[in-house]
């Protein structure tokens, strides 16, 4: 872990983290596995389905909720943080802009690989797709009000759980906002961990052609999922997108 002379002089408040996790039986030493969660999803949105299916396949799952009314800063800061207390060097995996904080806490954390599922790492195009899809929820972000996502935003059409997951989602506080779709690109990892870029070329938020980009920027090209929306993780076809990242974990860090 890196720290950095702001972290002596202007440390980021201390705040009780939320973790859950799900714990495989035996512990075979794979390495574990730190979810972190987009705008208006909490530590929940993994623990539906993707944090025991890995912990199923021999992987320590843990995810954590962002703390509210934080910052980029903190939020990496949290990251750090909690993948530093896991019993040994864990995969990041962000999704939304939670790969926004996992891109930049990458350049604290010597992390054994990452995982950007639906990232959102430029910020204002992502809110740009979102305003065409969820006007009343969006518009008020451009203009220094709090973001509402819909549920209808993020998943496949004729899903039938949007209605259990819409009352979970959260307003996002402006200021909050402002400090993720605002943010400088990410400094260069630490090490030359393996990245996985992943998503769907139907997301409503996350374009086709910013998978491109962002998977193109770590040497390779997005894995996709036709058909899914944003929420991979909560979408009726979960379980295809976390087998292959398993799958890609498995293969990647096999000695």
């Amino acid at each position: 872990m890196i720290l950095r002379f702001e972290d002596w002089t202007d440390p980021v408040p201390p705040v009780r983290r939320e973790v859950l996790s799900a714990l495989p039986h035996p512990d075979e030493g794979q390495p574990p596995l730190l979810f972190v969660p987009g705008l208006g999803h909490g530590a929940w949105a993994f623990r539906e389905h993707w944090l025991g299916h890995a912990a199923s396949r021999g992987f320590a799952a843990y995810a954590l909720s962002p703390r509210a009314n934080g910052t980029l800063r903190a939020y990496v800061h949290d990251v750090v943080q909690a993948a530093a207390a896991l019993p040994r060097q864990a995969v990041l995996i962000g999704h939304g802009t939670g790969a926004r904080i996992v891109a930049h806490a990458l350049a604290r954390y010597p992390a054994r690989a990452a995982v950007l599922a639906a990232p959102v790492l430029r910020g204002w195009s992502a809110l740009g797709a979102a305003l065409r899809a969820n006007p009343l929820g969006t518009l008020p972000a451009c203009f220094g009000g709090g973001l509402r996502l819909r549920a209808g935003q993020l998943f496949s059409a004729g899903f039938a759980g949007v209605d259990a997951y819409a009352g979970r989602l959260v307003r996002t506080p402006a200021a909050v906002c402002r400090s993720l779709l605002a943010a400088p690109a990410p400094a260069r990892p630490v090490g030359t961990p393996p990245v996985l870029v992943l998503g769907s070329p139907d997301d409503r938020i996350v374009t086709r052609g910013a998978l491109d980009r962002v998977a193109a920027g770590h040497g390779g090209a997005p894995l996709l999922f036709p058909g899914m929306g944003h929420d991979l993780m909560l979408d009726a076809g979960w379980r295809e997108p976390i087998d292959a990242i398993l799958d890609w974990l498995v293969k990647e860090l096999s000695p």
